[in-house]
């Protein structure tokens, strides 16, 4: 039994970072998709975001059966509830990817921001994409060095967040009113995908070391 509980455990790993992987060409499409006003793009991450709620409420329900059944000790109990947060942290990436796809496609055949801020908003879904890619890699390899990389990109994103605001609040800001809650809304859904991110890789450290690390050992 304990052979078969850890090949489930296994399978548990390997579904989140497939889930990952979702996410990551979730965002990369939903981004790519935002930035040429691309409604094609747009609808198939949409559509995908299906996919990624089916995984997660599979791996769920299979962590779920985990607790329930086998008596885990504490490592393994440490895996299985972590590995319900992450999941939850994942998909809810996926969503905000799938927010920004809903935000395209509203405002096509035009794009959502306004030509003072494309350039900030290319470098909030670089860094998103970034963050996709470190996290998955970092489910799959548990190395805790991606984590200073995840944590940079969070942070820089942080300071690009206020920046959307301080130009939406400067006197030179003409634009509408739909357009200033179109952007505060983009400028949020990007932020949020960062942090979703930093969530698995605190709770990924939490499962290598056993250790619990404060919110801020991520900016230290």
């Amino acid at each position: 039994m304990r052979k078969v509980f850890q090949a489930e455990l296994h399978q548990i790993g390997e579904g989140l970072i497939e889930i990952s992987a979702l996410v990551g060409e979730a965002i990369s499409k939903a981004s790519t998709a935002f930035a040429a006003a691309d409604l094609q793009a747009a609808q198939e991450v949409i559509a995908a975001d299906a996919r990624i709620d089916f995984l997660q409420n599979d791996l769920d329900e299979r962590a779920i059966d985990g607790l329930a059944l086998q008596g885990p000790v504490a490592s393994d109990l440490r895996m299985i509830v972590g590995s319900l947060r992450m999941s939850a942290s994942l998909e809810r990436m996926g969503d905000l990817a799938r927010h920004i796809g809903q935000l395209t496609r509203l405002r096509f055949p035009n794009t959502v921001i306004p030509a003072p801020l494309t350039e900030t908003f290319a470098e909030l879904a670089s860094l998103d994409i970034l963050i996709a890619e470190k996290v998955t890699e970092l489910l799959d390899s548990r190395d805790l060095e991606l984590v200073a990389s995840i944590a940079a990109a969070k942070a820089r994103i942080s300071i690009l967040h206020k920046t959307v605001f301080s130009t939406m609040a400067s006197p030179d800001w003409t634009e509408t009113a739909a357009t200033t809650v179109d952007v505060t809304l983009a400028s949020r859904y990007f932020e949020r995908f960062g942090d979703h991110g930093v969530s698995v890789a605190r709770k990924v450290s939490y499962l290598v070391t056993g250790e619990w690390q404060a919110e801020d050992f991520l900016v230290g």
